[in-house]
C-alpha cells in the first residue's frame, strides 16, 4: 500500500462516514466496460465542487490492490451489478492530484521530478524483485512492471488541467507536456494501461496539449453521455434528501438545479448537501470561489455580449456556439468563447438540443448580480435589478401607475434605439423589470407567434397568500382593457391547471408614439 501507488480506501471510508452519502458507485459498472479496451482513455470535466474527486475516491477503493473494500461495497448499488467482482481490488492503481502536487512543491519547476522520485520509491517497495533504474520515470516504472508480471494499471490524474489552464512556468509546462506524452501517447506503454481517467474543470486544451491527449474521450458539462448521472446529484437523489431533512423540494430545485445532462436534471451537490445540513437555503457554492471570474470575462465587452447578458439576467436563454472555444484561460475572441468558458465553470447551463445557454438557478444568479454591480457598462441594468424588488411589491399592491412608470424606465435602458419598438423589446423590458419575482416564482413564457406579444405567467414556487400567481398580457398600440379581456377569455397555460389560489391579471400596453406604458391590474380567485 502506498500514497500514490495502490493506496488505501481511506478516502472513500471518510465519504461513507459523512452526514450525507449519495450512492454513486454504479459509476464503476460503467467504467468496467472501458477496462483494457480501445476506448480506455477518459477525461471527465466538471465545475468545481461537483463531485469529481469523490468519484476518484470510489474508483480508488474499488480498483486498488492496496486495500480490501469488499465489505465497504457490500451494501452499495455496485454490489448488485453483474460485473462487480470483475476488478474488485485486482488492479494496480495510481492516483495523482496534480493541483496538490503543485501547491505543495517546494520548488515549482521541480514538481514533476520530485513526484516521479516519490513514485519510484513506492514502485521499489511494492515490487522488490524488479530492478528499477535511478531517476526512472513513471511511464518506465509501469512498463517494467508490465513487462515482468503482465499486471496492468488504472491511472488517475485529478485536476489534470491545473498546469494546463494556468501554464505555470515555461519550463514546468514543457515538462508536463512531456510527462503526459510519455504516459498516454506511447504505443509501448499502452498495453500496461487498463484505464486512464483524467478529471478537471475545463476539457482538453485544443493546442499543444491536444496532441498529447487526443486519444481521450471527453465527458464534459456540455455532454456527458452515459456518465451524466455520476457527477452531480440527480432529481431522483435530491427528492428523498429533501424529504428526510424537511426541506421544500420545489425551492431546492429553484436554488440549485439547472444543469440538464442526457435526460437528467443535475443539481449542485455542494450546495444541496450544505442546504440539508444547515436547514436553510444559501449561496454555498459561491462561497468556494468568487464572482470576479465572471467580471473578468465580461469586462472585455465582446460584440453582443451585454445584450445577451441582460437577456440571461431576465431569465431568457441565448444562442451560443460552443465549438470555437480553445479550452484555455487566454484564448477568448468572442462572446461565444466567454459563455462557453462560463458554462464549463458552472456559471451558465447549456441546452444541447437548442444550442443555448442560461443562468441555471437562483444561487448562480446571485453571483451574476454581484459580478455586474461594479461594472459601469451594466450600472443601469444593476439599478433595474435592484428596483425590481419594489416593482414586485407594487404589483402585488395593484399599484398600476408605479408598474407603468417602472416599465417606462426599464424599456429605454434595456433595448437599443434601433430595436426600441421591436415586438420582443417590450417582452425583454418586462422580463428584466420583474427579475426579482424569480426568487419566488417559476416563470412560464409563451413567445411571440406573429399574432401578438409574449405572455408571462408567474406561478409561486411555494404557495403563500403573499405571492398569488401573476398573469401578464402585453399589448402594443392597443389598450389594457383589451389585454384584460384576452386574459380572461383565453385558456391558461398548463402550469396553472392544478393551481388553486388568487390570481393577479396584469395588462400592459405600450404606445409606440409616446413611448409610454399603461398598466391595469385586477385580482381574480381561481
Amino acid at each position: 500500500m502506498g500514497i500514490y501507488l495502490n493506496p488505501s480506501n481511506v478516502g472513500f471510508k471518510e465519504i461513507l462516514a459523512g452526514d450525507i452519502f449519495v450512492d454513486k458507485t454504479m459509476l464503476i459498472s460503467e467504467l468496467n466496460k472501458f477496462i483494457e479496451k480501445g476506448n480506455k482513455y477518459i477525461c471527465v470535466s466538471r465545475p468545481r465542487r461537483f463531485g469529481k474527486t469523490i468519484a476518484t475516491n470510489i474508483m480508488c477503493a474499488y480498483y486498488s490492490k492496496g486495500c480490501d473494500s469488499r465489505e465497504m461495497f457490500s451494501k452499495l448499488k455496485i454490489s448488485k451489478a453483474k460485473n462487480y467482482e470483475q476488478y474488485l481490488n485486482k488492479l494496480n492503481f495510481i492516483k495523482i492530484d496534480v493541483a496538490s502536487e503543485y501547491q505543495n512543491a517546494r520548488v515549482k519547476d521541480e514538481m514533476l521530478i520530485d513526484l516521479q522520485a516519490k513514485l519510484l520509491r513506492e514502485f521499489r517497495a511494492q515490487f522488490p524483485k524488479i530492478k528499477f533504474r535511478n531517476n526512472e520515470t513513471l511511464a518506465n516504472c509501469m512498463m517494467e512492471v508490465y513487462s515482468a508480471t503482465g499486471e496492468t494499471f488504472v491511472i488517475i490524474l485529478d485536476e489534470y488541467d491545473c498546469l494546463v489552464r494556468n501554464q505555470f512556468g515555461t519550463n514546468l509546462f514543457a515538462d508536463y507536456l512531456e510527462f503526459l506524452n510519455g504516459l498516454f501517447k506511447s504505443d509501448t506503454l499502452k498495453p500496461a494501461i487498463a484505464l486512464a481517467y483524467l478529471t478537471g474543470i475545463l476539457p482538453i486544451v485544443r493546442d499543444r496539449v491536444q496532441s498529447k491527449l487526443n486519444n481521450f474521450e471527453e465527458y464534459t458539462i456540455l455532454n456527458s453521455y452515459n456518465l451524466a448521472e455520476f457527477v452531480g446529484f440527480t432529481e431522483k437523489e435530491v427528492k428523498p434528501l429533501c424529504k428526510k431533512y424537511k426541506v421544500d423540494y420545489a425551492q431546492c430545485k429553484k436554488e440549485y438545479d439547472g444543469y440538464a445532462q442526457n435526460g437528467y436534471e443535475i443539481y449542485n451537490p455542494e450546495s444541496v448537501v450544505k442546504c440539508m445540513l444547515k436547514g436553510e437555503f444559501g449561496n454555498f457554492w459561491g462561497k468556494t470561489s468568487t464572482y470576479m471570474v465572471i467580471t473578468d470575462r465580461l469586462k472585455h465587452n465582446y460584440k453582443g455580449a451585454k445584450e445577451d447578458v441582460v437577456k440571461m439576467l431576465s431569465g431568457e436563454e441565448v444562442k451560443v456556439n460552443v465549438t470555437r472555444y480553445m479550452n484555455t484561460m487566454t484564448d477568448f475572441h468572442s462572446k461565444d468563447d466567454v459563455f462557453t468558458y462560463l458554462i464549463h465553470l458552472g456559471y451558465l447551463a447549456y441546452n444541447s438540443k437548442e444550442g443555448t445557454c442560461r443562468i441555471p438557478n437562483l444561487e448562480v444568479r446571485k453571483e451574476w448580480n454581484n459580478a455586474i454591480e461594479d461594472m459601469p457598462e451594466y450600472s443601469k441594468t444593476d439599478d433595474i435589478i435592484k428596483a425590481s424588488e419594489d416593482l414586485l411589491e407594487q404589483t402585488l399592491l395593484k399599484n398600476s401607475d408605479a408598474v407603468a412608470k417602472a416599465l417606462d424606465n426599464t424599456h429605454i435602458h434595456v433595448t437599443s434605439n434601433r430595436n426600441f419598438n421591436n415586438e420582443d423589446a417590450l417582452a425583454a423590458a418586462v422580463y428584466i423589470a420583474f427579475v426579482h419575482a424569480l426568487n419566488y416564482y417559476n416563470c412560464f413564457k409563451e413567445l411571440s407567434t406573429g399574432k401578438g406579444f409574449a405572455d408571462l405567467v408567474y406561478v409561486p414556487v411555494v404557495k403563500s397568500p403573499e405571492h398569488p400567481a401573476i398573469i401578464i398580457e402585453l399589448k402594443h398600440n392597443q389598450s389594457t382593457g383589451k389585454a384584460l379581456q384576452q386574459i380572461q377569455s383565453r385558456q391558461y397555460f398548463d402550469a396553472l391547471e392544478n393551481y388553486k389560489g388568487n390570481l393577479l391579471f396584469v395588462a400592459i400596453n405600450y404606445d409606440k408614439e409616446t413611448k409610454k406604458h399603461e398598466c391595469e391590474i385586477t385580482e381574480w380567485e381561481k
